[in-house]
């Protein structure tokens, strides 16, 4: 990539950064993409695709095969810690806490590089994805027709990894990220004057051990070899000082590779609640929200994938999946194609992802950019 465009790249990053949108309100930062593909020479630009999801086509030549690209839009509801960055995020409260501000760039540097390579032939098709962050913005596309809208026979993806050096693109053999599901625990009791327990059927009891019993689904009733996370985030209920509370909410996330092990913790959720509803005297109920599935590569395009990253950069295929989740799976349900973890460097001073001092390495988008387009470029050509 030459210094223009990776400069122009790295200035166009940094006014998503400054200028977030969390997701639901990805409007501008659509508005924003579809101007710089325009200014690029793209004329295919389709807007309002499940949201604010945007579709950008790129054709050459005769062939009749068909790749698409995809880069998630949507910031996070977190207050940006740092006060140095000459482009901090200008949105009270909101960031670019996971680098979906880099994942976008890249996305319009491969447009860059794609447009002006006459090497390939086929249809290329960039998918900007808005609600990636647990707005279930790749299903909104999905249902919107994506793939019957715009045909693609192969479909890749990345993510910006901190703790993996700059530029280093690893492949997964297994499962690149984790199923995921949101859940909560209703516990209605009855409530009353805290000096006078015994009228009452106090929730915040009960909740107490339901905290602990959550604990024991993963750790005694999950086979040591498999991985999963059961964690609760958040806990509501009372009201005053002086009252033994009416209600308590526990809400939490669950985290699995395998849909049986999803299936366990859900029935352990339940069974949980029947135990408090019967100890405690209270009703106790637990829910679990739809989710993500599991992120795992079809295996020809993960093969794909590992050889278009070593013509970019080096290359790891040694490391396990992350419990964390990413709605990339939902195209990978559709279409065959691959996900891959491209290094953000050190972790220093907080700079994991969803983190207030978070922020993307602008290093990364050179080797990002140029791993899409020689994806897209490999994907046309293969059989």
């Amino acid at each position: 990539m030459d210094q223009n465009l990776t400069e122009t790249l790295t200035r166009w990053r940094r006014h998503l950064h400054a200028n977030p949108g969390v997701t639901g309100d990805e409007g501008p930062t659509a508005e924003f993409v579809a101007q710089r593909l325009r200014e690029l020479g793209v004329t295919e630009v389709e807007t309002g695709i499940g949201g604010h999801g945007l579709v950008a086509t790129i054709r050459r030549g005769g062939g009749n095969r068909s790749v698409g690209l995809r880069a998630d839009m949507d910031a996070l509801p977190i207050q940006e810690a740092s006060t140095s960055l000459a482009y901090r995020s200008t949105k009270p409260g909101v960031m670019h806490a996971c680098g979906h501000d880099g994942h976008t760039t890249a996305l319009l540097g491969a447009a860059a590089l794609l447009l002006g390579d006459e090497s390939w032939s086929g249809t290329v098709r960039l998918v900007f994805q808005p609600a990636e962050e647990g707005g279930g913005g790749a299903r909104a596309m999905i249902e919107d027709g994506l793939f019957s809208r715009f045909p693609m026979d192969r479909i890749f993806g990345w993510h910006n990894w901190p703790g993996l050096p700059v530029g280093t693109i690893a492949v997964h053999e297994g499962p690149v990220m984790a199923a995921g599901r949101r859940f909560l625990i209703d516990i209605e009791g009855h409530a009353g004057h805290a000096a006078l327990p015994h009228l009452t059927h106090d929730p915040i009891v009960a909740a107490g051990h339901a905290v602990v019993a959550c604990q024991s689904i993963v750790s005694r009733n999950l086979d040591p070899l498999d991985s999963a996370v059961v964690s609760l985030t958040t806990i509501q209920g009372g009201e005053a000082w002086n009252q033994i509370a009416a209600k308590v909410t526990i809400r939490g996330s669950m985290r699995f590779l395998r849909p049986e092990t999803g299936r366990m913790i859900e029935e352990g959720l339940h069974r949980i609640a029947r135990g408090l509803t019967e100890t405690f005297q209270v009703k106790a109920t637990a829910e679990v929200l739809s989710g993500v599935n599991a992120t795992i590569n079809h295996r020809a395009e993960r093969d794909l994938a590992a050889e278009a990253a070593s013509a970019v950069t080096s290359v790891r295929r040694d490391l396990p999946a992350a419990m964390t989740g990413e709605d990339f799976s939902e195209f990978l349900g559709e279409v065959p194609g691959a996900f891959v973890w491209i290094g953000n460097g050190p972790t220093d001073g907080g700079r994991e992802l969803h983190h207030p001092n978070y922020d993307f390495d602008d290093r990364v988008l050179p080797v990002a950019s140029g791993f899409l387009a020689e994806a897209a470029k490999r994907a046309l050509m293969a059989g």
